[in-house]
């Protein structure tokens, strides 16, 4: 069964006879065409991908799942969408609410003169489990950042600067046949490792703690990583704080399985620092699902009302961040099953000190 025979399955279960797909990332995943401008049109019996010139070629040769339009000046996608509407004599279709915009919604409404019902949900739910072969995909795209992760290790010293780093990362990628970073990387070291999304700067590589987080895009698939590394040798508190952010990894990793919240997978690990007495200082969510886009639905944290399906690839990703100090992540994937998990990660946590 391919993606648009799984979302057409779906359909009246959302109480929908057809939807309309216009975000690139559902569009991909229903058809496994990957373009910036295109909709699609799934009923009950039929399927229409529009496109203009520009990918019209390409989508032909490469989506077998649909039909292929070609929209123009004179035949746009609300005059082709609306004939193909009144002609099956459909009223009410669902459309991605968590990703059209307000003025959008408005527009679509008022041009296909039908209901639209919220339909984002019913594209999260199908995305959320991956199949072995999308798996598979994801794997290899792990491997491809982790092989680039590790050419880089012998090029940091106090002497490059973050945005240099992590524009060596970024060759690495490309080099070892990424089709792109999954997101801008992370490389701050020193005092800037305290802040868990900070921006590579031209400061030099400081001595202290560094982290790296990393991912790339390869067919369309995500990867997600983060390690900390020390430039010189780290004092006792540096070396308790990575040891108390491992333990807290491997305990929210031990709790994960199909059927389990988000909420008591956050719990597990978060107890782990805060009886270190570290439980201020690690702030955002032990981790969050994957695959297509870096960060999709399901998610493990404090306010988390997930429960998570066999088949999600979840990140495992604690941290401690003391401000003006440094900072510690540890972040790995791993693969949901009914007893447990899969991690898919294969790079060392050992703390490297270079």
């Amino acid at each position: 069964m391919n993606n648009i025979d799984r979302i057409r399955k779906a359909l009246p279960g959302h109480e929908c006879s057809a939807i309309l797909i216009t975000s690139p990332v559902n569009r991909l995943f229903a058809t496994g065409f990957s373009s910036s401008a295109g909709a699609l049109l799934i009923t009950m019996q039929n399927a229409w991908l529009f496109t203009d010139t520009r990918y019209f070629e390409a989508a032909r040769g490469a989506v077998s799942n649909a039909e292929v339009l070609l929209v123009t000046a004179e035949e746009t996608y609300s005059k082709q969408i609306k004939a193909l509407l009144d002609e099956r004599e459909l009223r009410a279709i669902g459309f991605e609410d968590g990703y059209v915009t307000y003025s959008g919604y408005l527009e679509w409404q008022e041009k296909l003169e039908v209901e639209l019902i919220r339909a984002q949900n019913l594209l999260n739910e199908l995305r959320a489990s991956k199949s072995p072969l999308e798996l598979d995909k994801m794997i290899k795209a792990q491997r491809l950042a982790e092989k680039s992760f590790e050419e880089i290790l012998p090029l940091i010293n106090t002497g490059i600067t973050e945005k240099q780093l992590a524009a060596e990362l970024l060759y690495r990628f490309m080099q070892n046949g990424a089709d792109d970073k999954a997101f801008d990387t992370i490389a701050v070291s020193g005092p800037k490792s305290s802040m868990p999304h900070g921006v590579p700067g031209n400061e030099k590589i400081g001595r202290g703690f560094l982290t790296i987080d990393f991912g790339v895009r390869l067919d369309g698939w995500c990867s997600d990583t983060t390690r900390t590394i020390c430039i010189g040798k780290p004092d006792d508190e540096m070396i308790n704080i990575y040891n108390t952010v491992l333990e807290a990894q491997k305990a929210g990793i031990a709790s994960i399985s199909a059927g389990v919240s988000g909420k008591d997978v956050d719990a597990a690990a978060r107890a782990v620092i805060e009886n270190a007495g570290y439980g201020e200082y690690f702030g955002h969510g032990f981790g969050h699902s994957l695959g297509l886009e870096v960060h999709e639905s399901l998610k493990a944290s404090t306010i988390s009302k997930d429960i998570l399906p066999c088949g999600a690839v979840m990140s495992a990703e604690p941290g401690i961040y003391i401000p003006g100090r440094y900072g510690v992540r540890i972040e790995d994937v791993v693969y949901i099953t009914q007893t447990g998990c899969d991690n898919i990660t294969c790079l060392s946590k050992d703390l490297i000190v270079l």
